[in-house]
């Protein structure tokens, strides 16, 4: 530092050589007044200065990776948990995640009681995936806060569900339950990390566990509901009715019972225990409308009907919620009129654009699609996620009409005038496919990648786009398993990867994920896919009668009426 710059400093700090660094940080501070763990005091030297006011200037010009390289170094010289913490944000902020690995294990040993020192190690080792750092982090901040450790098991299944390796999260789950073996809420967790894991014997033991220790915890007799089902239906059968003869009051439970016996086509017994909870609950609205949206789920529109109906004369304050879930029920019954009177009752609320964006649809099928999207237009909206909501109606309205160039072009203005609406590139890229610009499809999901790295969907479009043009065959396959390792369980998706392995010659390995899909869900469009796949290889009559079934139920659909068409001739 040359002689003018530092008595230039020395001047504006009012400096001689014994000026101190400011502490930065938040300290607990004593009875003395002393801050708790405080650096020793540290000498300002010129390096410290230069380092100093290089960070802040490097800040100020927007040049982070310089900024965290001046205050790490200035982090362990002074040994100043504050600047370690000052360090890990800007790291954290500029996505400099070794930088930022660096400063938060320095902050983290020169503050080891700083809460927000450990939380920020296991935002940052969660976000990379490295589970084998997050663990001792984990286990400081339960020892830090043992008056909310119950809370934290039953947060750690969701801030892990993104991992991939859903085996690494159970064991690591297991480890951090294991000094907690009295603690309900341990066992719980370890029982999720098992379900997701698809160990459910195990998953079963653990729920056992957490009710043995709270045996009236409602949330965990469902769940272990739901995993007996995986395991035996009439060891869950049982169990339901052993834990409802011991708490007959227990309302989630009773309901997780009816769904369970309603799929089984077990109606009687169904009705049987929809009498049980009505009779227990007669002036309950609150019931009222789960036992309505339960029927609804089962496609039991009647009783549906009738419970909403109920659950409005019993008072239940959220009506916009009623009203439009009544509104759905005359829609599928295919009662129009009334549907649209219905949804022009929600006038606020979660439901509030849901119900006139629906209304809009009906209008459309009434009075044409330029009717709709005149009212469409009339709708208040409250912020711009509303705003891009109804655009995105807007568009599916065109799109369900086969106007696929006016969706585009209604999409394609509004990005160019508001960029920054990212959600919006996923439904251009799709109507960009219908309009064959495949370049703006592939422009726009690698773009929706980069700037949200865990959109399954947008890893699954690009890759099934590749795949059907017969283009870049390993990528699409690479993008396709991504998006598997994000959303698993997703039909679309499973399908998706069958039809990649069918494009890359193997209809074998294809057949098994289509299947899959299948099975979870009967799309027509996966159907079509399913059927192309057993046609290919020789079980034809299968196919034709996936086709079948599929074309009684969606006689209209384009993709599977032209497999059907390119494959059998009609």
């Amino acid at each position: 530092m040359n002689v003018i710059l530092t008595m230039l400093l020395a001047t504006l700090l009012g400096v001689a050589g014994c000026t101190q660094l400011p502490k930065t940080g938040n300290k607990v501070v004593g009875d003395s007044g002393v801050p708790e763990n405080a650096a020793p005091a540290t000498e300002l030297t010129a390096d410290l200065l230069f380092d100093f006011l290089q960070g802040e200037i490097a800040l100020q010009r927007n040049q982070p990776s310089v900024a965290v390289e001046s205050f790490i170094r200035m982090a362990k010289e002074t040994r100043d948990p504050g600047i370690a913490e000052h360090a890990t944000d800007i790291a954290l902020r500029a996505r400099r995640f070794d930088e930022a690995r660096e400063a938060i294990d320095l902050w983290a040993t020169l503050e080891p009681n700083s809460i927000q020192a450990h939380q920020a190690a296991v935002a940052l080792f969660v976000a990379t995936n490295q589970l084998n750092k997050v663990r001792p982090h984990i286990e400081r901040l339960l020892v830090l806060e043992p008056e909310t450790v119950d809370k934290a098991f039953m947060q750690l299944n969701k801030l892990l569900f993104h991992h991939p390796d859903k085996e690494a999260v159970l064991k690591l789950i297991r480890q951090l339950a294991a000094p907690y073996p009295d603690l309900p809420e341990a066992h719980f967790a370890v029982s999720q990390a098992a379900w997701v894991a698809n160990q459910f014997k195990l998953a079963s033991e653990a729920m056992n566990q957490a009710l043995k220790l709270r045996p009236e915890w409602e949330m965990a007799a469902v769940h272990q509901g739901q995993i007996l089902q995986k395991i035996d239906t009439g060891k869950a059968q049982a169990f339901y009715n052993q834990y409802l003869d011991r708490f007959p009051r227990a309302n989630d439970m009773r309901i997780a019972y009816i769904r369970m016996l309603m799929e089984k086509k077990e109606f009687d017994r169904g009705r049987e225990q929809f009498q049980k909870l009505e009779q227990a609950n007669p002036s309950n609205p609150d019931i009222a409308l789960a036992i309505g949206l339960l029927s609804a789920e089962l496609d039991d529109l009647e009783n549906a009907e009738k419970y909403f109906k109920r659950a409005l004369q019993l008072g239940f304050e959220d009506a916009d919620t009623i009203h439009f879930n009544l509104g759905r029920v005359y829609e599928i019954s295919q009662r129009d009129a009334q549907a649209m009177d219905t949804y022009r009752k929600v006038t606020s609320g979660d439901r509030y654009i849901s119900a006139h964006v629906r209304y809009a649809y009906l209008l459309a099928k009434r009075d044409g699609v330029a009717a709709a999207r005149r009212y469409l237009k009339t709708i208040q909206v409250s912020d711009e996620q509303q705003r891009t909501q109804l655009l995105i109606s807007e568009a599916q309205l065109l799109r369900d009409n086969n106007d696929f160039r006016g969706a585009y072009d209604l999409l394609d203005a509004y990005l160019r005038k508001y960029p920054e609406q990212v959600e919006l590139l996923y439904d251009r890229a799709l109507m960009a496919d219908k309009i064959g610009k495949p370049d703006v499809l592939e422009r726009d999901l690698r773009k929706l990648i980069q700037l949200k790295p865990d959109n399954a969907h947008a890893y699954n479009a690009l890759g099934y786009s590749l795949a059907e043009r017969g283009e870049q065959l390993p990528e699409a396959l690479a993008l396709v398993q991504k998006a598997i390792e994000l959303s698993p369980d997703d039909p679309y998706i499973l399908d998706s990867l069958g039809w990649v392995y069918y494009r890359m010659g193997d209809p074998k390995k294809g057949i098994k994920y289509i299947k899959l899909a299948f099975d979870t869900r009967s799309d027509p469009e996966i159907a079509a896919h399913y059927g192309e796949l057993l046609w290919v290889s020789g079980a034809k009559q299968d196919a034709e009668k996936i086709w079948q079934t599929a074309l009684e139920e969606h006689p209209e659909n384009e993709l599977l009426l032209d497999t059907v068409r390119r494959l059998i001739g009609h």
